[in-house]
């Protein structure tokens, strides 16, 4: 999917410091004052428009929530589906790269991660950049705690299977899987990517935990 540029969008994110944030290196080991609560902390890497993130920190609103997205014309959009809900204080949007996660987080700071479909780079040379590679593993190793999850979402067969090989090589276990998850009686919130393109084949599902040797 080609990605449209929005004109003056990282000066209409920072209209919005409240809810936005622009520079999370500021707010390492700082989020849950940010929050003004000790609860804990879950993120989404690649929100796309919000639809989940929002739906989520609506169902939980004693979980604190937050949404990254590289790229400041599609964190607008979710910034936008924010501003037309109710104010929701366990919600942030970051603009963030996630090959800097150890620059924003300390160890333990986030709780879960998300991952929902996630770009596939489906050549085998772009292999590294897969949300899923050894490389983003390791990242999220550095600011989960001992008990962390990362929660997968994705129609794209190839890198689930290839996802499910890299948990299994670099200390995570499977807790929960699915080959197609609407088929299950399982609580889900859905993407707008998800609405839109499941009717065309199953949604994998998966739900890994770091591995205590």
């Amino acid at each position: 999917m080609r990605l449209r540029k929005v004109k003056d969008a990282f000066s209409k994110l920072s209209e919005n410091s409240d809810i936005v944030i622009l520079e999370p290196k500021n707010y390492k080991a700082k989020w849950q004052s940010l929050f003004n609560n000790d609860n804990e902390i879950r993120l989404e890497i690649g929100c796309g428009k919000g639809q989940f993130i929002v739906g989520m920190a609506k169902a939980f609103p004693n979980i604190n929530f937050i949404a990254m997205e590289k790229f400041d014309s599609v964190l607008l959009r979710a910034m936008e589906r924010l501003l037309q809900e109710e104010p929701l204080p366990n919600l942030k949007l970051v603009l963030g790269d996630a090959q800097l996660l150890n620059e924003y987080f300390i160890k333990g700071e986030i709780s879960n991660i998300y991952l929902n479909f996630s770009d596939p780079w489906p050549k085998a040379k772009h292999a590294k950049r897969r949300l899923t590679s050894p490389i983003f593993l390791g990242l999220y190793k550095d600011i989960l705690p001992g008990d962390g999850k990362i929660i997968q979402k994705t129609d794209n067969h190839d890198l689930f299977y290839y996802s499910l090989e890299m948990y299994e090589e670099n200390g995570f276990s499977i807790d929960k899987i699915s080959y197609d998850l609407h088929k299950e009686d399982w609580f889900n919130i859905r993407t707008e990517f998800e609405d839109k393109w499941s009717k065309l084949g199953p949604i994998y599902f998966a739900k890994v935990s770091i591995k205590h040797e």
